[in-house]
């Protein structure tokens, strides 16, 4: 028996491990991706923009980590399962997945099109079931232990004004995380969700940043925005795999 407790670098670290990160081009997912690289892991970004990817990818490598970009449609299980032949081919078996992917739509119930309501939940419910699913059955096949962490939000648990589907979405993601977590944790794979509350990104910068954005973050109890990097400490404990014991 050790006296003491390891060093949290030698804990939470992900040193020979391979992460398939989605919604990598940009936000939360370009954020995730340079964490998990900075600690250690091989990664593959994933997203529609090849550009942005390339782009991150590229930071990520010229900072001394691994990385490659896949282009790919989430909401397209083949698409995704080349993604992950793909990230086998370079690193091996993705012991890491994050289903971060997501879009949000402001939109009534009486006046939200049928087409978005779909597009939605395309993107933010049925993707993380796919693509978690595709992910796990993989890290089973290849005997690895793993872990799976979903983007979920604060919109699981509240409700506001116009984003009810987007309510929906999140609130699922939640449910699906925690009943998968029970069906893969024999198997050695941890199913965890991060669930954000207002961060600045790309997609909602300038709404946060606008007057009536700015009113809504006076109202919080520490007077503003989350960052991106403020999530790095949670997203390295779910990521990391703990020693046993």
């Amino acid at each position: 028996m050790s006296l003491g407790s390891p060093l949290a670098s030698d804990v939470f670290n992900l040193k020979g491990r391979v992460a398939l990160i989605t919604g990598a081009s940009s936000g939360l997912g370009a954020r995730f991706a340079e964490v998990a690289a900075a600690n250690g892991a091989s990664v593959v970004l994933t997203a529609r923009r090849e550009d942005k990817l390339k782009e991150i990818a590229a930071r990520i490598e010229n900072a001394g980590g691994k990385a490659i970009s896949v282009a790919c449609d989430v909401t397209d299980n083949a698409s995704m399962a080349r993604a992950f032949d793909a990230a086998e081919k370079k690193f091996g078996t993705v012991d890491l997945f994050v289903a971060n992917a997501g879009m949000a739509r402001l939109g009534k119930v009486l006046d939200m099109p049928e087409d978005e309501y779909r597009k939605l939940m395309a993107l933010d419910m049925d993707a993380v079931f796919f693509n978690s699913r595709e992910a796990a059955k993989r890290m089973i096949a290849a005997n690895n232990p793993g872990a799976i962490v979903t983007t979920a939000s604060i919109a699981a648990f509240i409700v506001e004004r116009n984003i009810v589907a987007y309510n929906m979405a999140k609130a699922a993601v939640m449910q699906f995380t925690k009943g998968f977590a029970l069906e893969v944790a024999r198997k050695n794979i941890r199913v965890n969700a991060i669930a954000p509350g207002y961060v600045v990104t790309d997609i909602n910068r300038d709404f946060l940043l606008s007057p009536k954005g700015q009113e809504a973050k006076g109202k919080l109890p520490l007077a503003r925005y989350g960052e991106t990097d403020d999530l790095d400490g949670v997203f390295l404990l779910l990521a990391s795999t703990p020693p046993a014991g």
